[in-house]
């Protein structure tokens, strides 16, 4: 996993292709994932998957907005990348889905983010923090719910 930052890990009781179904159905993110209020697709790649999204999330201090560019050179996941803005310096992550012996999946999550406003260190480490556990917890109910 090349991005650097917070890395957090969870069990979820769903096969790996329906965890990544989930996590890959972007425009549903406003109904589960906390703080994300609204979620665009501007393009697809050639296989129909999200290449350029916009978003718009709550960030506790301001609504921020910022557009995502998706990569999906891996075999196991996908991650993605901010183009810089008035909000975002950088932001980089990745999801990786791994098959447990049960048949269950481990979600690996990791998150860098590089605000453009002035944040100390201890607290922007503590927001990517909380934002990695909300969407793990979020990701795991929604993909136990079924399919």
């Amino acid at each position: 996993m090349a991005v650097e930052g917070t890395v957090q890990r969870v069990e979820v009781s769903a096969e790996p292709q329906h965890v990544y179904d989930v996590a890959l159905d972007l425009e549903a993110y406003p109904e589960w994932a906390a703080g994300v209020k609204s979620v665009s697709i501007t393009s697809e790649d050639e296989h129909g998957r999200p290449a350029l999204v916009s978003f718009v999330v709550d960030a506790m201090v301001k609504e921020v907005s910022y557009n995502l560019e998706y990569d999906y050179d891996y075999d196991n996941g996908f991650a993605w990348s901010a183009i810089p803005n008035e909000d975002i310096k950088s932001l980089e992550g990745r999801y990786e889905f791994n098959q447990l012996e049960d048949g269950g999946t481990e979600v690996v999550y990791a998150l860098k983010v590089e605000p453009e406003f002035s944040v100390p260190g201890f607290l922007r480490r503590q927001a990517e923090k909380q934002i990695v556990g909300t969407a793990l917890r979020g990701l795991k109910k929604r993909a136990e719910e079924g399919p």
